[in-house]
């Protein structure tokens, strides 16, 4: 196992019954670009049992961080659930991914769509100083279906406008819209609803999206992914793919689902 990294445990955070997070130690071989996922997991059995994780953290801080669900007699993530501080995990020590803003074209907008566990990659990609180096506008949609489901949403709205690096560029850039679908909350749409709503654009004081200068990026539900490209696509946005290279929008369909 020379491409394994041991990591140890160094925090624990359980959002709801069915909703955790995880920071864990970061080996200083490990390199990654923001957006991507890692393989991590357990030895179970004497075997390495792993599943594809997107990375929460940002390239340069010195922890990995995971967003994990529970799913119901999961072979991995009923392990994982249990972890305590100082418990081990296994992680790969080469990441991969779509979700890197290099695999967009130029544009001025980015709109980042996130459903339910799929906001992680968009966590490292907001920290990135590149994104707003690169972006006028960094426009973070995150849909879930209950309140206790918005995880990071403190951390988004009152930590990162003070992060030393990009606290900046986080106020005059950032959108955080956060929308519940289940439950009543001041935002209450999908995503496919508010792409085509003229007062979602309203709301948030830009004009509505346009492939001509906008970019996105899409991560969640296969539903979701499904529906929200095609309500792109519609629109004239071209995807990117390992074919015709960078696009107007991007997708990562690699999420733990077990």
């Amino acid at each position: 196992m020379n491409n394994i990294n041991i990591e140890k445990v160094i925090s624990v955070h359980h959002w709801n019954e069915k909703l955790f997070s995880f920071q864990t130690t970061r080996n200083k071989s490990f390199r990654f670009i923001n957006g991507h996922f890692v393989m991590i997991g357990l030895i179970y059995n004497n075997k390495p049992l792993m599943r594809a994780y997107s990375i929460a953290s940002a390239n340069y801080e010195d922890y990995l961080e995971f967003l994990s669900i529970k799913v119901p007699n999961g072979l991995l993530t009923s392990k994982l659930k249990q972890l305590k501080v100082g418990d081990e995990i296994i992680v790969n020590n080469k990441s991969v991914g779509t979700l890197v803003i290099d695999n967009l074209k130029p544009g001025n907008r980015l709109f980042l769509f996130a459903t339910g566990t799929g906001l992680a990659p968009f966590l490292s990609i907001i920290k990135d100083y590149r994104t707003y180096d690169s972006f006028e506008k960094i426009v973070l949609v995150h849909s879930v279906r209950s309140i206790n489901e918005l995880a990071y949403k403190s951390m988004i709205e009152e930590q990162l406008p003070n992060n030393d690096l990009i606290g900046k560029d986080v106020k005059e850039k950032l959108i955080y819209y956060p929308t519940v679908t289940q439950q009543d909350f001041y935002n209450n749409y999908r995503i496919t609803n508010l792409i085509k709503s003229d007062n979602f654009f309203n709301v948030i004081k830009i004009p509505k999206i346009n492939y001509k200068t906008d970019r996105a990026m899409i991560c969640g539900s296969p539903q979701a992914l499904n529906d929200i490209s095609k309500i792109l696509d519609d629109l004239g946005f071209k995807a990117s793919s390992n074919t015709n290279g960078i696009g107007d929008y991007v997708i990562e369909r690699a999420f733990v689902n077990n």
